[in-house]
């Protein structure tokens, strides 16, 4: 698959991806660097239904890591902005006690980024 001019080797996905932002290009490129089969937002999780049953609160993580059973969610926002993924990945462990989620923070993808020489200069 592609993006750009990039071509993804173990993107399992259906359709090509289309990224919120650069830095989950970038991780996508360092998965498919090690090997790592991924797919991108495959997956909606409801957090919250009202009276009628309509969503009133959802949340799709980044990644699913196909053989490790793992959603990933990047955030490349400063650690004080945080807060409000790291109730919903907790919403997401609380009413989906099976899932596998992890929470992949700014300084992660730094120290990533700088290992692979990629370009930290876009805006998330």
């Amino acid at each position: 698959m592609t993006t750009g001019k990039f071509q993804f080797k173990n993107y399992m996905g259906d359709t090509p991806p289309e990224f919120a932002n650069h830095s989950e290009e970038e991780c996508a490129r360092i998965l498919d660097y090690y090997d790592i089969p991924w797919m991108y937002e495959p997956r909606t999780f409801v957090l919250e239904r009202d009276e009628e049953g309509n969503v009133i609160e959802a949340f799709t993580p980044d990644f699913y890591l196909t053989e490790q059973d793992l959603f990933v969610e990047l955030t490349t926002m400063k650690q004080a902005h945080v807060t409000k993924k790291n109730m919903k990945i907790r919403k997401v462990k609380e009413r989906f006690p099976e899932v596998n989620i992890k929470l992949f923070y700014k300084r992660d993808f730094l120290k990533l980024a700088e290992k692979f020489g990629l370009r930290t200069d876009h805006n998330p």
